[in-house]
C-alpha cells in the first residue's frame, strides 16, 4: 500500500522576503518579490495590510494604528513511499497570519490558508482541463489536501483548519442577502457553484461570499466547520485585510473599483472605472508562468509516480466513503 509522509516549513514573509528556489513564483506573496522594485513593493503591501486591519479592528484603537499582522509562507511538502521526492515540488503554499498588539505586546495567532497555491492545481487547470475535463477532475488534489489536513504535521503545527480566501468568480451572478457578520460583512449567495468552487469541495471545502465593510466587492471564504463561528473577531481581520489588499493589487477593476457591489452583482476585469494600486504586478507573466508551473508538476511529480499515486487516492477515497458510510 502506497504511503504519503506530510512535512512542513515555515519562511517568514516581510519586505526582505526572496523567493526560494522551489517556490511557486505565481503566488500572491512571491510574485511581489520579484524585480527592481521587490522591495518597494513588498513594503507598501504590508503598509496596506496593516491600515486595512486597523480598520476592521477599531475597538480601543483610536489612533487607528494598535495592530500590526504578520505573515508567515507555510509550505507542504509531500514524500511517497520514503522515496525523497518532497524536495522536488512543494505539494501546497499557505499562509499564516499573527497579530501584533503594538500596545500590549501580545502576539495572537491568527488563520492559516489565506492565499493557497498549488503545483497540482496548476497541472489540473492548466494541462489537464484545455484537454477536455475528466469524470475525476481535481480528486487526487483534494484527496492529497484532505490527506494533508489529517496528517500528524498538520495537526502539530496549527489548532484549527484552514480559510482560504479568493476574489469571486467573473461568470457568476452574486445577490446580496440579508445577513450581516460585523467583521466579514453582508453575505452574498451566488447564482450557481463556479468551477474554482466545485475544485474547493473536492478539497472538503464549502463556500461563503461577504463583502466586508468599507469593501467594494464580495469575497470567496473557502473552509471547513462554523465560518462565523470557530474563528474570532480577529483573526477574520488578519485575513480579510491580507487576501483583499492582494486582489486590489491584482484584480483592481474588481476589487478597487469606484463603485460598490449592489443588490445584484457580477464581477468584471474589464470594468474600466477603477483605481490601480502603487504596487507593480504583471497579471500576464502570472498567467504564462501557471502553465509553466503546471508542466513542473507534471514532469517532477504527476508522472514519475503516477501509478502509486493513482492507487493511493483510490484507497483514500475508498477509506473516505466507508467512514461517511458508517456515520
Amino acid at each position: 500500500m502506497t504511503t504519503l509522509d506530510f512535512s512542513i516549513e515555515s519562511t517568514r514573509f516581510d519586505e526582505n522576503y526572496r523567493p526560494l528556489a522551489n517556490s511557486r513564483i505565481t503566488t500572491n506573496f512571491a510574485n511581489l518579490a520579484r524585480g527592481e522594485k521587490r522591495q518597494e513593493n513588498l513594503r507598501n503591501t504590508f503598509t496596506m495590510i496593516d491600515g486595512r486591519f486597523n480598520d476592521l479592528a477599531p475597538h480601543d484603537n483610536e489612533d487607528g494604528d494598535r495592530y500590526t499582522v504578520e505573515l508567515d509562507i507555510i509550505s507542504a511538502s509531500v514524500d511517497i513511499d520514503g522515496a525523497g521526492v518532497r524536495d522536488a515540488v512543494p505539494l501546497i503554499e499557505v499562509l499564516q497570519t499573527t497579530i501584533v498588539d503594538r500596545r500590549t505586546g501580545d502576539r495572537i495567532p491568527g488563520i492559516v490558508g489565506n492565499n493557497f497555491s498549488s503545483y497540482v492545481r496548476d497541472y489540473d487547470f492548466s494541462i489537464v482541463l484545455p484537454a477536455g475535463k475528466p469524470a475525476d477532475f481535481g480528486e487526487l488534489h483534494g484527496n492529497l489536501f484532505k490527506a494533508f489536513l489529517a496528517s500528524d504535521a498538520y495537526a502539530q503545527h496549527f489548532g484549527k483548519p484552514p480559510v482560504i480566501c479568493l476574489s469571486v468568480s467573473t461568470s457568476k451572478t452574486y445577490h446580496r442577502t440579508d445577513n450581516e457578520h460585523p467583521v466579514l460583512g453582508v453575505e452574498y449567495r451566488q447564482s450557481e457553484y463556479s468551477q474554482t468552487d466545485a475544485y474547493f469541495a473536492q478539497m472538503g471545502l464549502g463556500v461563503r461570499f461577504f463583502m466586508p465593510p468599507n469593501s467594494v466587492a464580495p469575497l470567496a471564504f473557502y473552509h471547513l466547520g462554523d465560518l462565523l463561528g470557530d474563528y474570532s473577531d480577529l483573526e477574520l481581520a488578519a485575513l480579510i485585510s491580507t487576501m483583499e489588499t492582494f486582489q486590489k493589487i491584482y484584480r483592481p477593476e474588481i476589487y478597487n473599483a469606484n463603485q460598490v457591489a449592489g443588490e445584484s452583482y457580477q464581477p468584471s476585469l474589464t470594468n474600466p472605472d477603477f483605481t490601480k494600486t502603487s504596487i507593480e504586478y504583471d497579471r500576464e507573466e502570472r498567467s504564462r508562468l501557471a502553465v509553466e508551473q503546471g508542466k513542473f508538476a507534471e514532469e517532477h511529480f504527476i508522472e514519475p509516480h503516477k501509478a502509486a499515486l493513482e492507487s493511493w487516492s483510490r484507497d483514500f477515497t475508498a477509506s473516505q466513503n466507508e467512514q461517511q458510510g458508517a456515520r
